[in-house]
């Protein structure tokens, strides 16, 4: 993508970079943890399938588009279906890691706030599949979706009765759609360029990817916007005022609205430390 992630003259983030062995094992602690949660919830087989067909019903009495539209689009290139999986596989955490290590390296505060962001909607994501085990479209007959890895390849998930790796039965909410959201949001937010809103391809292509592949619902994405929205609500992000003195130099903002005093490094941007 073209879209210039350098910051705008004079701009920068005026944090400390956290320790970077404190935040890989926290990262990787959080991942580990979701993996682990999510085994957990294995299994519910049947109550799985039930609430599929509730929610694909919902759908329904909601008039959503069919998830079917979607992937009939898909269906008509084996190179496209087979590139949308790829994508599947592939894009979902190498993009997220990606942009923590690029906003950890280049916009410290930015970093720090989008790890609380995803942090908070990853734990809360690990409670619905106790809650509401949920198959996926590919998994449920009445849809009449093809289980495009499967038939096209390439597919990350073996049959579910010996899949050891992953919780297939976890439909809702989506984190591969709530992560890429979440990854536009943070460089757009982080970032100063006109065309910094492209960002907002990467969470576009990952709904119709997920939609087209059978592997979530609408309303699993519906979800985890959701409680995107709710964690963005709740941790504001970093702001900064640019200095109109001409000396292309950022004044902090502290939470009370005054001017920062002292040196830059005693403050934390407006919101970072919420």
């Amino acid at each position: 993508m073209n879209a210039r992630t350098e910051p705008a003259e004079g701009e920068t983030d005026a944090i400390a970079r956290p320790p970077l062995v404190r935040e890989f094992l926290l990262v990787a602690g959080l991942f580990l943890a979701y993996k682990f949660g999510r085994q957990l919830a294995t299994g519910h087989t049947g109550e799985a399938l039930h609430n599929a067909h509730r929610v694909w019903d919902l759908e329904r009495t909601l008039r959503l588009p069919g998830e079917g539209s979607v992937q009939s689009l898909l269906l008509h290139s084996d190179t496209l279906v087979h590139i949308a999986n790829t994508y599947y596989a592939t894009v979902h955490f190498p993009a997220t890691v990606a942009f923590l290590v690029w906003l950890y390296l280049r916009r410290p505060a930015h970093y720090v706030w989008a790890r609380r962001v995803l942090a908070t909607v990853t734990s809360a994501a690990l409670v619905l599949p106790f809650v509401l085990p949920l198959a996926p479209p590919r998994m449920l007959a009445a849809t009449g979706l093809v289980d495009t890895a499967h038939v096209y390849g390439p597919s990350v998930y073996g049959p579910p009765s010996s899949d050891h790796l992953s919780n297939q039965f976890a439909a809702m909410p989506s984190l591969h759609f709530g992560w890429a959201l979440m990854v536009a949001i943070g460089l757009i937010a982080a970032t100063r360029s006109r065309l910094r809103w492209l960002w907002l391809l990467h969470p576009l292509v990952t709904l119709l990817v997920i939609v087209g592949t059978a592997n979530h619902y609408w309303l699993d994405a519906i979800a985890a916007t959701a409680m995107l929205g709710i964690a963005l609500a709740l941790i504001h992000r970093p702001q900064r005022t640019v200095s109109t003195a001409g000396r292309g130099a950022d004044k902090l903002v502290p939470a009370q609205g005054r001017p920062a005093e002292g040196p830059a490094e005693e403050h934390v941007l407006v919101g970072a430390g919420r």
